[in-house]
């Protein structure tokens, strides 16, 4: 079993989640609810939790504040939030996990899965990459942590040429002839990558750095070139998104 508590001002919320987790999320027993910041801490110190539903928007106290009482962050973290660009940006660049309100039951089991999954808790890194840029908001965000199979990388995007699905896992091809195979579906790189807009998803396996391709090939979906040689597909459906771009 994962201990948890969930934190949220606001009690339609917890109550909300709670019943999901019952329901949806057999291995996870929650411990607590809490109202406030400050309670949160009184029960992270009691109860010593594997994992925290955070409530991004809350008085006094947020979510990030919160998490800034501790220097090393034991346990897996899990944020809620209402629609927040500039905070969804900065976690998906740090690649921690969050759910967007109302909560959707598929998107929750498919987090609590991560977090069964994984052997340890986020990075002490992860979590000063995320304040810096809570902290920073003006600062132009230029590196996305990828997490890999025995921790993280950071890297600048742009080094990217393409990404290539496989099963759960995506492999990052770079400028400097590397590769990494993340543990994230191709899906939620895509999901990290969105802001960064010469990034395209071309195909159900593959998304292109647009500033790497050097020749398009026509044919039904056709296919590109890109700058190490490589080739990837280009389904039907997206051709006419990426000739428009070009």
């Amino acid at each position: 079993m994962i201990k948890a508590i969930l934190i949220d001002d606001e009690l339609n919320c917890l109550n909300s989640l709670n019943m999901l987790i019952s329901d949806f999320c057999p291995e996870v027993q929650v411990e607590d609810l809490c109202r406030s910041g400050k309670k949160a801490l009184e029960s992270i110190e009691r109860i010593k939790p594997e994992l925290v539903f955070l409530d991004i928007e809350m008085p006094l106290m947020n979510g990030f504040e919160l998490l800034e009482h501790f220097k090393l962050i034991p346990f897996s973290v899990i944020f809620t939030t209402s629609y927040d660009q500039y905070a969804i940006k900065a976690i998906r660049f740090s690649a921690l996990d969050y759910l967007l309100k109302p909560i959707d039951p598929k998107e929750l089991v498919a987090s609590v899965h991560k977090v069964h999954v994984q052997k340890n808790p986020p990075f002490a890194e992860q979590f000063r990459m995320l304040m810096d840029q809570i902290q920073h908001k003006d600062t132009c965000l230029t590196k996305i942590a990828v997490p890999t199979s025995d921790g993280f990388e950071l890297i600048l995007a742009d080094q990217i040429i393409r990404c290539e699905a496989d099963s759960n896992y995506t492999h990052l091809f770079l400028k400097n002839r590397s590769s990494i195979v993340a543990c994230r579906t191709l899906k939620e790189m895509e999901e990290q990558l969105h802001d960064f807009n010469y990034f395209l998803r071309v195909h159900h396996s593959y998304i292109v750095n647009l500033n790497e391709v050097t020749k398009y090939i026509r044919g039904e979906g056709g296919h590109l070139v890109m700058a190490d040689g490589s080739t990837v597909n280009v389904s039907h459906s997206r051709k006419d998104a990426l000739l428009k771009l070009f």
